[in-house]
């Protein structure tokens, strides 16, 4: 879409990318050379479209009042045997995929660019059903290694009530992270949070989580329906820091470490410096230290 209407009708006053959007119902596509159902570049539908985001931290209850968003929901989309994805978005708001339906996909099912627009509990996937592969494979979906869901490399997606079956070839995974960050144009240095919640594996799923590049993601699991630990446990890679009595580590099927709720597992960063290239992409290495030598 433009970010303003062009041609003879030629309007800066109209912004497409940001107008509410109309119905989506039960749509279908296979055998696209890339992707089934695809937004691009940007979807974040608000009440007034043409102007910004303004995020007020004086009102608690409702800090997007100046410029609400505008859900937009997709219902009932099945996207099979397509070249990277059954569906994919770049920017998108309160955009709410409902009762999609994924399989045979060579890169991955679902995927999400950034959706960190509104907050937590907007951007979402609801009661979806992703398949790695069907007894209708071919031998080029049999060579690669896709993922169910891949998460964004901002904050704020929510997965809710997703059944996933037959992730059990090469190093494909139910889950994956930090959607492009693998792309020096499209990085991030990770360590963004997604939210989890009454998640089904198939025991044809032996491995539930990839963590991409920068190898650095958090995983909220709202009920313990992927740690097995019990409401608002999490899941991470595996570093040193991270060994503690609330913790296990399960490389093969987790990916990394599993904690429960006894701990939080947050991301830290550091901004501002000047020249920016002397941290940029740099790990972040964390030492124990006893209190005597604090």
């Amino acid at each position: 879409m433009q970010v303003h209407a062009i041609g003879p009708h030629a309007n800066t006053n109209v912004c497409p990318e940001n107008e509410r959007v109309g119905e989506f119902r039960d749509n279908a596509a296979h055998s696209c050379g890339r992707y089934g159902f695809r937004i691009f570049h940007n979807m974040i539908p608000r009440k007034y479209p043409c102007n910004p985001i303004e995020y007020d931290p004086n009102n608690a209850t409702d800090p997007y009042h100046k410029n609400p968003p505008i859900t937009a929901n997709f219902d009932g989309f099945t996207g099979w045997k397509n070249g990277r994805n059954g569906a994919i978005s770049t920017r998108i708001g309160d955009v709410r995929f409902h009762n999609f339906k994924v399989a045979d996909n060579r890169l991955g099912g679902i995927e999400f660019g950034q959706t960190d627009y509104y907050g937590d509990n907007t951007t979402r996937v609801n009661n979806s059903l992703i398949i790695g592969r069907t007894n209708n494979t071919e031998q080029i979906l049999d060579s690669s290694e896709p993922f169910g869901i891949i998460g964004p490399r901002t904050d704020n997606l929510r997965v809710d009530n997703c059944r996933f079956f037959n992730f059990d070839w090469k190093e494909t995974a139910a889950i994956s992270t930090c959607s492009h960050c693998w792309h020096d144009q499209e990085t991030d240095s990770g360590g963004r949070t997604v939210r989890f919640n009454n998640m089904t594996f198939d025991s044809s799923v032996k491995r539930l989580i990839n963590y991409a590049y920068p190898y650095k993601a958090i995983i909220l699991d709202e009920d313990g329906s992927i740690t097995g630990k019990g409401p608002h446990s999490w899941a991470t890679p595996y570093y040193k820091h991270h060994e503690h009595p609330e913790c296990e580590h399960n490389i093969t099927y987790y990916g990394g470490t599993i904690c429960d709720n006894r701990v939080q597992v947050r991301r830290v960063a550091v901004g501002g410096a000047k020249p920016q290239s002397v941290l940029m992409m740099q790990g972040l290495k964390v030492l124990r230290y006893d209190d005597e030598y604090i």
